[in-house]
This record gives C-alpha cells, structure tokens and sequence, in this order.
C-alpha cells in the first residue's frame, strides 16, 4: 500500500515544517512502513548545518524514521486518531554523510508492541547503504482535542 502526502497527514499529526517524509511506498498497518524522502537542498535545515557544506542532520532523520514508525502504528484501526510519542532511542548509529540530492529509504519495522507501548528497528538508507540505524520506543496516547 503506498500513501501520499495527504493520505500521510490523514494518520499522522505533523505538519510543515516538521512534517518530514515524503511518501509511503510500503504499508503493513501496525506491522512495518517504509518512506522516502528526497533531500532537495532547499530545506531549511540546510542554511545553518552547514552554510559551506550542507550535511543532513542524523537528529532530522531520527526524526524521519519516527514519522514513518508513526504511519505504521497509526495507520492500525484501532488507533486511529491517537498521537506516538518518544519513548526512546536505543542502538542509534549513524553510519554515512547523507547530503542533498540524496534520497532516504525510511524502513520501521515493529519488532515489540504491548498495549501503548511498542518498539521499531528503523534503517535508514540511500542507495542500497546503510547510513542510520536505532531502534525507536513510541508510546501512544491521545491526541489533543481541537
């Protein structure tokens, strides 16, 4: 199952300018989701890390990667409409320079879920090569009412 955008604010909260994959190209709801995002050049991050040579944030792709375990749990019927926070971040490795131009394979598997609570091996790619590895905890909660 891939999502757009769209389809991709309709299970997640996040929103310009933290809103920070581009697609879905895979979707097992609550099993595993794979991303992508294309680093342009143009993203604000960019300006300031580095002005003389742009290099991608391993926290932004952390970031990434979360967004995309998001989908993942959310997109599960059940908790629809629920909000995942950060519950950790164990085994971070970042492996590569990643740069603009580059495109990010953002992969979320979830590896332990109990109630709330659940964890995902993430991997981050361009080309084929690893570039980030963590495994992320989430804990879901309510979203705050409108």
């Amino acid at each position: 199952m891939e999502l757009n955008l769209e389809q991709i604010k309709e299970i997640i909260p996040h929103r310009d300018p933290f809103l920070l994959i581009d697609k879905v190209i895979e979707l097992e709801p609550g099993v595993r989701a794979v991303a992508e995002k294309h680093l342009t050049g143009e993203e604000y991050w960019f300006k300031g890390h580095f002005p003389q040579e742009p290099v991608q944030p391993g926290v932004l792709m952390i970031e990434m990667l979360a967004q995309t375990g998001a989908v993942c749990a959310l997109s599960l019927p059940e908790n629809k409409g629920k909000i995942a926070y950060f519950g950790g971040i164990d085994k971070a490795k970042f492996r590569s320079k990643v740069v603009p131009g580059d495109t990010l394979r953002l992969e979320v598997e979830i590896i332990r879920s109990r109630g709330s609570v659940g964890v995902g091996k993430a991997v981050a790619t361009v080309g084929g090569k690893k570039v980030v590895t963590a495994e992320l905890t989430f804990a879901l909660g309510e979203a705050p009412k409108e």
